[in-house]
């Protein structure tokens, strides 16, 4: 069993402090990092915090696009990625995916039920499930809804492919503890 994360951002994140305390290593991966093609790192998951796509917080997003590729093959291969919202009015931020996704930004604590059973569903541990603080919502994509809103809107988005998952979510809060130990280890390591 490996426990290793990626970590995309442009510098360290005391997010990375709450990951290794659940149990895994985690690296930094800068834009610059990740936008080189020869670049190689080692991982069970990658994670891309809330606020990717807003030029106010980060410079990542043209890096995920430059590498959409090669993300595509991590998670082919067995790796597992989760997004999280991307803080900014376009509903085109999530173009680097290999699913369609469609997001509509709009902050704020929303009620939030779960459509399917799912160990990721974990995600929200301990939280007070009537007033969960969202980013955002996913109008359309094309993955499965984990969790939704009670008017139907769409939170929490899980697409199988290939050996691996993409999770991409709406939550505007960390991940729970139970399900950062379980994400964030798997039997091997994919090469990113």
């Amino acid at each position: 069993m490996t426990c290793r994360v990626g970590l995309l951002w442009d510098t360290p994140l005391v997010f990375s402090r709450l990951i290794e305390d659940c149990g895994a290593s985690c690296e930094t991966v800068t834009p610059h990092m990740l936008a080189t093609p020869f670049w190689r790192g080692s991982f069970a998951a990658l994670i891309v915090p809330t606020g990717f796509a807003n030029p106010a917080y980060s410079k990542l997003l043209p890096a995920l696009r430059a590498s959409s590729d090669r993300i595509e093959r991590f998670v082919e291969r067995g790796g597992r990625i989760l997004v999280f919202g991307a803080a900014s009015p376009h509903q085109n931020t999530y173009d680097w995916l290999p699913i369609p996704v469609t997001y509509l930004h709009s902050y704020g604590p929303r009620a939030v039920r779960f459509t399917a059973d799912s160990p990721y569903n974990t995600l929200l541990s301990g939280y007070d499930l009537d007033a969960v603080e969202c980013d955002g919502t996913f109008p359309s994509h094309g993955g499965k809804t984990l969790a939704a809103t009670p008017a139907g809107e769409t939170v929490l988005i899980m697409k199988e492919t290939g050996d691996g998952v993409i999770l991409v979510t709406s939550v505007h809060e960390y991940p729970s503890r139970e399900f950062l130990a379980n994400f964030s280890c798997a039997d091997r390591e994919t090469l990113f």
